[in-house]
């Protein structure tokens, strides 16, 4: 993997945690010019894109990227507000960013799913972001059906296990991985800083099981999850987090499983959502599978059509939660 790769992506994510930050301490401010509920999310959604974008093909040149973002809302006139809100967020990371400028970058990330390419959830944690909680920006660079190169921006994730996750960290942390190479950890707002390498340690032995969840019901069946989990560990414990910080929690040893089971049937996992975190974890020593013990699939498009729910965990506890899925029913 080169290292520019790297570095770039590295930048990337770093931009956009600071930019996304801003504009989520200052919510109150952008929901009065905008006069929208939701327009912080909004604002960060197009801004993180924007400077992500820019970051890559500024360090690599003309990249494919695949996001979850077109400007064609910021391009209609009756969202001039929001538009004007994105630039003026973005300026404190692109000083002169123009509006023609950041529409052009926003749509840098429209590209096709065609390998090699580069995958993006500017904002992975919706809700969590609007409450003021936890949320990520989450990249990944695809090749052969796989991620080859993650990097998870949690902004707002402390480094001390000690402490709760609200409210939010004033530096926050990314994670990184290159596959084969492992995974590593450096500050959210210092992108040069000397990595720390992850290595999930075993589970203690006596304590309960750790299994994190999203907050929001919607995301996953937190009934069956409950039974599940009660079949491998009855004392069992659920930490509910938002967003691809689950990842990162499990495997920096913060929690011992990641278990997201469809709500309903059919549903398809989007590969921005998995990318970037499952190669994290994975080279921490958590391996991802989906419920089934498949690997995940990126090679379908923009969904992980092949596969169906989530199951990161350490090695020995892996298999538990595959044996209770099975015994279950649930696969």
């Amino acid at each position: 993997m080169p290292s520019q790769h790297l570095h770039a992506a590295l930048q990337a994510v770093a931009d956009a945690c600071r930019v996304t930050r801003l504009v989520q301490r200052s919510m109150g401010r952008v929901r009065e010019i905008v006069k929208d509920d939701r327009s912080p999310v909004t604002i960060a959604d197009f801004a993180s894109q924007a400077l992500v974008a820019r970051a890559l093909t500024g360090r690599l040149g003309p990249v494919r990227l695949v996001g979850e973002e077109t400007a064609a809302y910021l391009r209609a006139p009756e969202h001039s507000a929001q538009l004007g809100a994105t630039v003026e967020a973005v300026r404190g990371v692109w000083p002169d960013v123009t509006k023609a400028g950041l529409l052009d970058a926003i749509d840098a990330g429209t590209g096709e799913p065609v390998d090699p390419f580069w995958t993006l959830d500017p904002v992975d944690g919706t809700k969590g972001f609007l409450r003021g909680e936890q949320y990520a920006v989450a990249l990944a660079l695809v090749e052969g059906g796989r991620p080859v190169l993650g990097v998870l921006g949690c902004p707002n994730l402390p480094a001390d296990f000690s402490r709760p996750f609200t409210p939010p960290d004033p530096v926050g942390r990314i994670y990184f991985a290159v596959a084969g190479e492992g995974a590593y950890e450096i500050p959210a707002d210092d992108p040069a800083a000397h990595p720390v390498r992850m290595v999930r340690p075993e589970p203690e032995a006596g304590q309960p099981v750790r299994v994190c969840a999203s907050v929001e019901r919607a995301h996953s069946n937190l009934d069956v999850t409950g039974r599940v989990m009660a079949a491998v560990d009855p004392s069992h414990v659920l930490i509910q987090i938002d967003s691809q910080c689950k990842y990162a929690v499990v495997a920096r040893g913060q929690a011992d499983v990641y278990l997201r089971l469809p709500t309903k049937k059919g549903y398809v996992e989007r590969i921005w959502d998995h990318a970037a975190g499952a190669l994290v974890a994975a080279e921490a020593g958590c391996p991802v599978t989906d419920i089934a013990g498949h690997d995940l699939d990126f090679s379908c498009g923009r969904g992980l059509e092949r596969n169906r729910g989530i199951l990161c965990a350490p090695p020995s506890i892996h298999a538990r939660v595959l044996a209770a899925l099975g015994d279950a029913g649930i696969r």
